[in-house]
């Protein structure tokens, strides 16, 4: 997998920061019965540190590492330690609740007297923790669909630990990268990184397969790919549809592989998982034909990301806005038994993949609402019909118009992005 993992997090600061710092410096001034040349300009640089926030992008990058034995030995160590300190975390804070109705503030120092070993690992991996935890709780108290954060289970949670860049312990050159108590790692440094690039924090990852991988996270503050101002009207527009069978259906002709990467490899991995059933559970046997099965689902995980990315950046380089159903996936996934092919199809992954390679751009991704009658609608007159079945798959007008239902769909919604972007 050679393809670039990349998010972006755009910084947009509220406005009564910026003021409530430069009320602090009037009020400062106001002491002295004067507004000095000094702190006008003071004023000024906070207004331009607040503005250029705005510019920043976070990049991320993923490269395999191969660890010695003995590394490996320590990243254990941190991985087992990182999943103690959260769940030790967790239960005091419900506990804490439970007795007194109040939120309790612990931090990975509290625990360090009671458990040495906490001791033994990188400490910004344990503070990362602390804040992991606390992002759950504010997720949850935000919207409480996303559900109240969960003990992490010693088999089945995700190996890994992010830690920061602090006075240049972390380090990175062509085919290594110097890492918090583990000294040098041999790394596969299959792309090279800007130098302009600020280094934040790298996470390990250990995949159920016994691979190693580290990702940089890069801070990118030049304005290269600042939105550009388009004319919608002559604007290129791609209408998306999304398609049980083949993933989504284009407004325009283009030409994509067939992809359903788990139903090719069913079989296959039907046929592994069997074996691993009949092994008897902790032998060698076993942990070797679970190793097999976890490099399975691998090998499908990756087919259908390297997929995604090739379609994703093609799109986002041909096309200034694309056009997208606001549905809601999981919820698509839960009805009808249609689980499985939705989630083969990984359509809410492609808009993800899309929404930031067009705004690393400076282009759009608008989402029409999800009950738009898009696939009711003709896409020639503008009648909409009150009655569509599921199994009708040719839409049929009375103004002649003859189209298939899904492309009708997709021309639909690339014309209402349209409209709500010329009405602003």
């Amino acid at each position: 997998m050679r393809n670039k993992l990349v998010s972006v997090v755009g910084v947009n600061p509220p406005a009564d920061i910026a003021s409530g710092r430069i009320a602090e410096v009037r009020s400062r001034s106001m002491s002295c019965n004067c507004m000095t040349r000094t702190l006008q300009q003071e004023c000024r640089g906070i207004l331009e540190r607040e503005a250029g926030r705005e510019k920043k992008m976070n990049i991320a990058y993923r490269f395999r590492i191969y660890p010695n034995r003995e590394q490996e030995v320590l990243l254990a160590k941190t991985f087992g330690c990182c999943r103690f300190l959260y769940n030790q975390m967790l239960n005091d804070k419900i506990r804490e609740y439970e007795a007194t109705k109040k939120m309790l503030r612990n931090t990975p120092a509290m625990y360090k007297k009671a458990y040495p070993f906490l001791k033994e690992v990188d400490s910004l991996a344990l503070a990362n923790v602390q804040m992991h935890l606390e992002k759950a709780y504010k997720n949850f108290f935000r919207n409480p669909k996303i559900g109240f954060p969960k003990f992490k289970s010693k088999h089945r949670s995700r190996k890994s630990y992010t830690t920061n860049v602090v006075n240049g312990n972390i380090q990175v050159e062509d085919h290594r990268i110097k890492l918090p108590k583990l000294k040098w790692i041999r790394m596969k440094k299959h792309r090279d990184i800007p130098e302009k690039y600020c280094l934040k924090s790298v996470t390990i990852s250990m995949e159920p397969s016994g691979k190693y991988y580290a990702s940089l996270l890069y801070e990118k503050s030049d304005c290269e790919n600042q939105a550009e101002e388009f004319d919608y009207e002559d604007a290129k527009i791609l209408g998306i549809d999304y398609a049980m069978h083949g993933m989504a259906v284009f407004s325009e002709d283009i030409q994509k592989e067939n992809e359903g990467y788990f139903r090719k490899s069913e079989e296959r991995l039907a046929r592994e998982q069997r074996k691993l059933s009949h092994c008897v559970k902790g032998s060698n046997n076993y942990y070797r034909q679970k190793k097999r099965v976890a490099l399975c689902h691998e090998k499908i995980r990756n087919q259908r990301k390297d997929f995604l990315h090739k379609l994703s950046y093609e799109m986002a380089e041909a096309y200034d806005v694309v056009a997208v159903e606001d549905i809601d996936m999981k919820a698509m996934s839960q009805c009808m038994h249609f689980g499985k092919s939705v989630m083969d199809n990984s359509y809410g992954k492609f808009r993800e993949l899309l929404e930031y390679k067009l705004t690393w751009r400076g282009k759009k991704l608008v989402r029409v609402d999800r009950f738009f009658p898009s696939s009711k609608k003709c896409c020639k007159c503008g009648s909409v019909k009150k009655e569509l079945k599921l199994s009708d798959r040719v839409y049929l007008c009375r103004c002649g118009n003859r189209i298939d239902r899904d492309l009708n769909a997709a021309i639909n919604i690339r014309e209402e992005a349209r409209r709500m972007l010329l009405a602003g």
